[in-house]
Protein backbone atom coordinates (compact mmCIF):
# COMPACT_ATOMS: atom_id res chain seq x y z
CA UNK A 1 0.00 0.00 0.00
CA UNK A 2 1.13 3.45 -1.00
CA UNK A 3 0.20 6.74 0.87
CA UNK A 4 1.04 10.18 -0.58
CA UNK A 5 2.23 12.16 2.26
CA UNK A 6 2.55 15.97 1.80
CA UNK A 7 6.58 17.04 3.00
CA UNK A 8 8.24 20.29 3.36
CA UNK A 9 11.78 20.94 3.12
CA UNK A 10 12.99 22.58 5.87
CA UNK A 11 16.98 21.93 4.78
CA UNK A 12 17.87 21.42 1.27
CA UNK A 13 21.00 19.52 2.21
CA UNK A 14 19.28 16.96 3.80
CA UNK A 15 17.69 14.08 1.96
CA UNK A 16 14.00 13.00 2.44
CA UNK A 17 13.27 10.35 5.07
CA UNK A 18 13.73 6.88 3.23
CA UNK A 19 13.89 3.26 3.59
CA UNK A 20 16.68 1.62 4.12
CA UNK A 21 15.76 -1.79 2.48
CA UNK A 22 13.00 -3.11 0.46
CA UNK A 23 9.69 -4.30 3.12
CA UNK A 24 11.15 -2.02 5.91
CA UNK A 25 8.08 -0.59 7.99
CA UNK A 26 9.92 2.70 9.23
CA UNK A 27 11.45 5.38 7.20
CA UNK A 28 14.67 6.71 8.61
CA UNK A 29 14.58 10.33 9.96
CA UNK A 30 17.71 12.94 9.85
CA UNK A 31 19.54 14.95 12.26
CA UNK A 32 19.13 18.71 10.72
CA UNK A 33 22.35 19.63 13.06
CA UNK A 34 24.98 17.91 15.40
CA UNK A 35 24.12 17.61 18.89
CA UNK A 36 26.43 16.28 21.76
CA UNK A 37 24.68 14.65 24.24
CA UNK A 38 25.92 13.87 27.23
CA UNK A 39 25.50 10.86 29.88
CA UNK A 40 21.69 11.14 30.92
CA UNK A 41 20.95 14.06 28.98
CA UNK A 42 18.09 14.39 26.27
CA UNK A 43 17.94 16.66 23.45
CA UNK A 44 15.30 18.01 20.51
CA UNK A 45 16.76 17.27 17.42
CA UNK A 46 14.95 18.70 14.48
CA UNK A 47 14.76 16.36 11.28
CA UNK A 48 14.83 19.17 8.09
CA UNK A 49 11.12 18.42 7.26
CA UNK A 50 7.78 19.15 8.19
CA UNK A 51 4.83 17.04 7.16
CA UNK A 52 1.03 17.01 6.35
CA UNK A 53 -0.78 13.54 6.82
CA UNK A 54 -3.89 12.89 5.80
CA UNK A 55 -6.94 12.49 7.92
CA UNK A 56 -7.32 9.23 9.70
CA UNK A 57 -3.57 8.60 9.71
CA UNK A 58 -0.88 9.10 12.33
CA UNK A 59 3.08 9.26 12.32
CA UNK A 60 5.05 6.97 15.31
CA UNK A 61 8.32 7.96 15.99
CA UNK A 62 10.79 5.03 17.17
CA UNK A 63 14.04 4.76 18.35
CA UNK A 64 16.56 2.82 16.01
CA UNK A 65 17.89 -0.33 17.45
CA UNK A 66 21.28 -0.10 16.33
CA UNK A 67 21.98 3.38 17.81
CA UNK A 68 20.30 2.21 21.61
CA UNK A 69 21.74 -1.46 21.15
CA UNK A 70 25.13 0.01 20.45
CA UNK A 71 25.72 3.73 21.75
CA UNK A 72 23.06 3.36 24.94
CA UNK A 73 20.75 6.22 22.55
CA UNK A 74 17.38 6.09 22.36
CA UNK A 75 13.49 8.48 21.91
CA UNK A 76 12.57 9.65 25.46
CA UNK A 77 8.63 9.32 24.70
CA UNK A 78 8.46 6.43 22.59
CA UNK A 79 6.44 6.35 20.36
CA UNK A 80 6.55 10.07 19.68
CA UNK A 81 2.95 10.42 18.19
CA UNK A 82 2.88 12.75 14.85
CA UNK A 83 -1.29 13.72 14.73
CA UNK A 84 -2.60 14.05 11.53
CA UNK A 85 -3.03 18.18 12.17
CA UNK A 86 0.63 18.70 13.28
CA UNK A 87 2.59 21.06 10.91
CA UNK A 88 5.80 22.11 12.67
CA UNK A 89 9.26 20.43 11.61
CA UNK A 90 9.40 17.08 13.04
CA UNK A 91 12.02 17.00 15.85
CA UNK A 92 13.18 13.64 18.20
CA UNK A 93 13.61 13.86 21.86
CA UNK A 94 16.91 11.77 22.10
CA UNK A 95 18.54 10.39 25.48
CA UNK A 96 22.00 9.24 26.09
CA UNK A 97 21.70 6.24 29.05
CA UNK A 98 25.41 5.41 28.16
CA UNK A 99 28.37 6.39 30.37
CA UNK A 100 29.88 8.54 28.23
CA UNK A 101 29.30 11.68 25.72
CA UNK A 102 27.37 10.62 22.28
CA UNK A 103 27.80 12.72 18.92
CA UNK A 104 24.97 13.02 17.14
CA UNK A 105 26.12 14.55 13.51
CA UNK A 106 24.05 16.27 11.09
CA UNK A 107 22.01 13.73 8.84
CA UNK A 108 22.83 10.80 11.55
CA UNK A 109 19.67 8.39 10.74
CA UNK A 110 17.83 9.26 14.46
CA UNK A 111 14.54 7.41 14.51
CA UNK A 112 12.62 6.29 12.21
CA UNK A 113 9.14 6.90 11.07
CA UNK A 114 5.97 4.51 11.15
CA UNK A 115 3.16 5.79 9.53
CA UNK A 116 -0.57 3.97 9.93
CA UNK A 117 -4.17 4.35 9.95
CA UNK A 118 -5.98 4.97 12.80
CA UNK A 119 -9.42 4.95 14.56
CA UNK A 120 -11.20 7.59 15.44
CA UNK A 121 -13.01 6.44 18.46
CA UNK A 122 -16.79 6.49 19.45
CA UNK A 123 -17.90 6.10 22.74
CA UNK A 124 -20.68 3.05 23.34
CA UNK A 125 -21.20 3.19 27.07
CA UNK A 126 -22.52 -0.23 28.48
CA UNK A 127 -23.36 -1.44 31.98
CA UNK A 128 -20.83 -4.17 31.64
CA UNK A 129 -18.04 -5.55 29.48
CA UNK A 130 -18.62 -9.55 27.79
CA UNK A 131 -16.17 -11.82 29.73
CA UNK A 132 -12.90 -13.12 28.21
CA UNK A 133 -10.57 -15.66 29.29
CA UNK A 134 -8.08 -12.96 31.06
CA UNK A 135 -10.73 -11.31 33.03
CA UNK A 136 -10.23 -8.14 34.92
CA UNK A 137 -6.36 -9.11 35.94
CA UNK A 138 -4.31 -6.59 35.94
CA UNK A 139 -0.29 -5.53 35.47
CA UNK A 140 1.67 -8.97 35.91
CA UNK A 141 -1.90 -11.53 36.15
CA UNK A 142 -1.20 -13.86 34.11
CA UNK A 143 2.51 -14.86 35.71
CA UNK A 144 5.05 -13.46 33.04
Amino acid sequence: MELQVKVVRLDEGLSLPDYARAGDAGLDLLAREPVTLAPGEWRLVPTGIAIELPSGWAGFVLPRSGLAANHGVTCLNSPGLVDSGYRDELRVVLINHAGMPYQVRRADRIAQLVVQPVAHIVWAPVDALAASERGTGGFGHSGY
